[in-house]
């Protein structure tokens, strides 16, 4: 069977040559002004090699020169706003349907048509993502900016969904370049090397699944990790332990996602984690009927920061704040069972009530999974001793479960009423904090 999309890329390439010999090119134009030629250009081969030039000279700019070339699009290209007031006049003199729609596409900002002119080259798709990288870096608090963030985010909401997606499962055998990626995008347990990594997608009881585009065949977009389990485990060195037995997959009963790492700066904001999860317990349930159980072992990566908000807190809680903060790694077991209930009640309180600006969970962890139907299942104490695992949450890690027969009743639920699904056991030590 033809590979089409190789035969229409290489199409594309050819029409962009003969573009290139056709084209008068102007070395004094900024890039900007060679953006506003191409919005006015008709001619396709000619629009391709001016697409490819722009893309060619952008990736050249120093970043000052990149925040003046944004700034240009955020001013110049935006809404036609005599085109849009006229559309607003026909409809108002006759509200009609089809003129309402009229309005809808005049008030599309010139900026939206350009990116998709620019996308149509090859490679054009990664320049933009990596642009939008650049974008978010530099933007900063620059509202004009942010508008044409939104522009472009708007498109990859498009260029990026659902059906575009594949997902592949990574092993020993996965190319090398997209096998020294994931190590690279690795944001969740760091991999430390080729044996490290080995572990994780060539041992029988080990699953990596990662989501790519057309456009980016070689880019993982996201990726998660998975460990074939007897039981869930309560802490992350049970599971990344370079001297822990292999388990046979038919002999496991749990599958644990213990690590989801997204891979593209640029696509931030974009959700692919929600598809992925629900899209691996499919590809996990016809390979193993024996896994019952969808669970998660997830950091608490905000809680430290939560606390540096100054919450309300009882006293006890205030102290256990202070010890914590002046302890120093490897904790002794006297001190870990002195405190361990009150920071488990602690945590309760922290997942069950500390909330974002916008009056969700404080956690974006935990509204991730609750987004996507999860249930709050188990807090693990001391289940992180790394570091940066204390620094975030005093190495407290949190188990989400995927129960299939509740995942949209639980998704409904939180997204209708911000309502927490959680087990009895945290129901308990919440209770213990009112």
């Amino acid at each position: 069977m033809p590979n089409w999309s190789t035969m229409i890329e290489d199409l594309l390439f050819r029409v962009t040559d003969i573009g290139s010999t056709m084209l008068s090119t102007n070395q004094q134009q900024t890039v900007a002004e060679k953006c506003e030629r191409l919005l006015n250009n008709t001619g396709e081969a000619t629009s391709l090699a001016l697409s490819r030039e722009i893309l060619d000279d952008y990736v050249t700019l120093s970043d000052s020169d990149k925040l003046v070339f944004f700034s240009t699009l955020a001013t110049d290209f935006g809404v036609d706003v005599e085109a849009l007031q006229h559309a607003y006049d026909l409809w108002k003199q006759s509200p009609e349907i089809h003129l309402a729609r009229h309005i809808h596409f005049s008030s599309e900002p010139r900026s939206q048509e350009l990116f998709r002119q620019l996308n149509r080259v090859p490679g054009g798709t990664a320049t933009l993502v990596a642009m939008r990288e650049d974008l978010l870096r530099l933007c900063q608090n620059d509202k004009r900016l942010k508008s044409l963030d939104k522009d472009l985010s708007h498109l990859f909401v498009s260029w990026f969904n659902r059906g575009f997606l594949r997902i592949e499962q990574i092993n020993w055998s996965t190319p090398a370049k997209i096998l020294e990626k994931i190590i690279q995008y690795e944001a969740v347990h760091k991999i430390t090397g080729w044996d490290d990594l080995r572990r994780r997608v060539d041992e029988a009881d080990r699953r990596l699944y990662a989501f790519f585009h057309p456009a980016l065949p070689s880019e993982p977009l996201i990726f998660v990790e998975v460990a074939l389990t007897s039981d869930t485990p309560t802490t992350i060195e049970s599971i990344l332990s370079a001297d822990r037995e292999a388990l046979d997959p038919k002999s496991a009963s749990t599958a644990v996602f213990y690590s989801i790492s997204n891979c593209q700066a640029g696509l931030r904001g974009i959700s692919f984690g929600n598809f992925l999860i629900k899209q691996v317990v499919e590809e996990l349930k016809r390979e193993l009927s024996n896994l019952k159980t969808f669970i998660t072992m997830s950091p608490v990566p905000t809680l430290c920061k939560w606390l540096s908000t100054d919450p309300d807190l009882d006293q006890e809680s205030r102290i256990l704040v202070d010890a914590l903060q002046a302890a120093e790694l490897p904790l002794s077991d006297d001190f870990k069972h002195q405190h361990s209930e009150q920071l488990s009640r602690l945590a309760a309180k922290y997942l069950l009530d500390a909330k974002s600006r916008r009056g969700g969970p404080f956690d974006p962890v935990s509204r991730f999974h609750l987004g996507n139907g999860a249930h709050l299942e188990r807090i693990n104490l001391w289940a992180n001793s790394s570091q940066q695992g204390f620094n975030d949450s005093f190495g407290i890690m949190v188990n989400y479960e995927y129960d299939l027969k509740f995942i949209e009743k639980n998704h409904e639920a939180f997204l209708t009423n911000g309502s927490i699904i959680t087990s009895s056991s945290i129901k308990k030590l919440h209770k213990k904090m009112q």
